[in-house]
């Protein structure tokens, strides 16, 4: 069995603890972790833009993609260690749905956590990212709550049409 979870700083430790309850021992588990482009994108787009072409160690997109490759290994270190057994650790980087959804491929099963409003049930609990992911996955999906999840009562109404 092949398990992919989704490590993004904040929701992570759910669903590494919902890997470790879940996933069977002997499990390949894979500690996947995305980082967005666009941040680095734009930092370089700016200093080439306003500050001009002519000193490249200056961009400092260069600096943002290396924190956040750092940061990136240091939250897949830490959800190693969280999970407790043997693991693959996964970077990538680029549109953060397509990426998660592409390295579904093949897998058994994809543990991800709610990011969206996570203060009452509903649609909106799921961020768009993970909206994405949930609707184009190519295997089952295990969704967690971060927390412990609201009660029922936070449950928007049915509309007045199915009263």
């Amino acid at each position: 069995m092949a398990v992919v979870v989704w490590v993004v700083e904040g929701t992570w430790p759910a669903c590494v603890d919902a890997a470790r309850a879940h996933a069977p021992e002997g499990a390949d588990v894979v500690l996947l972790h995305v980082t967005g482009h666009d941040v680095a994108d734009a930092a370089h787009g700016a200093f080439a833009g306003l500050l001009g072409r002519g000193h490249p160690e200056r961009d400092p997109g260069t600096r943002v993609e290396h924190l956040a490759a750092a940061s990136a290994e240091s939250l897949l270190q830490a959800a190693a260690e969280r999970l407790g057994r043997p693991c693959t650790r996964v970077e990538r980087t680029g549109r953060v749905e397509r990426e998660v959804v592409a390295a579904t491929e093949g897998a058994d099963l994809l543990v991800l956590a709610r990011d969206g409003d996570r203060a009452r049930l509903g649609p909106h609990s799921l961020g768009p990212a993970s909206r994405f992911v949930v609707d184009h996955a190519a295997c089952p999906l295990l969704l967690v709550w971060p927390e412990p999840a609201p009660g029922l009562t936070t449950m928007p109404p049915p509309p007045p049409h199915h009263r």
